[in-house]
């Protein structure tokens, strides 16, 4: 087969498939990476419990203190994880939405291409109001801090905590399914 063969098919293909059609699969593939990554970002700042520092030798004044309190610069870097994290994933869905709002106000958008776009628009609507949901009725159990993503039918919960009882893992679960539909099986719960 000849290069110019090729590119002939190749532009034959692309001309079916059409301009808008591949703005739509652009716009779908930007959501579900910024929803991947969100993702990976919460699962990995995930806390396993090794102290670090004390490992490396630091000195006593940065090892925790006697009464099991955080030293105030890891303190403080605890509260602005939750969120730095909320931030990084609501600037996330603004682009993603902003993607979407552009294909729905293109006018070489096709009828269809719009209504997927609005269709993606609403789906992300439901999972932000979700999430908000998750975290709030999660704090109003107790916990001090929590972030709730949502993605591809699963979430991922991580919360402020310094061991989760079995009523607690059950509590988040209840909370997690009553407002997304997510079943424990398919939600990850993270301590922080």
């Amino acid at each position: 087969m000849k290069f110019s063969d090729l590119k002939t098919k190749t532009l034959d293909l692309c001309r079916r498939i059409g301009k808008r059609n591949f703005i739509i699969i652009g716009a779908v593939a930007l959501t579900v990476l910024a929803i991947a990554v969100n993702v990976i970002i919460v699962t990995s700042n995930k806390d396993d419990g090794f102290d670090y520092e004390q490992s490396a030798g630091m000195d006593a004044a940065n090892q925790q203190t006697p009464n099991d309190q955080k030293p105030s610069d890891e303190q403080e870097s605890e509260d602005t994880y939750f969120s730095s994290v909320q931030v990084n994933r609501q600037r996330t869905r603004d682009e993603a939405i902003e993607v979407l709002q552009s294909v729905v106000d293109n006018a070489a958008s096709t009828e269809t291409a719009k209504n997927e776009a609005l269709a993606q628009i609403g789906r992300l609507a439901d999972i932000m109001e979700a999430e908000a949901n998750i975290e709030t009725l999660i704090v109003a159990k107790g916990f001090e801090e929590c972030v709730a993503v949502i993605s591809d039918g699963a979430a991922s919960i991580v919360v402020k905590s310094d061991g989760l009882m079995p009523a607690q893992i059950s509590q988040i679960n209840e909370i997690v399914y009553e407002q997304a539909g997510i079943k424990p099986a398919n939600v990850k719960i993270i301590e922080r």
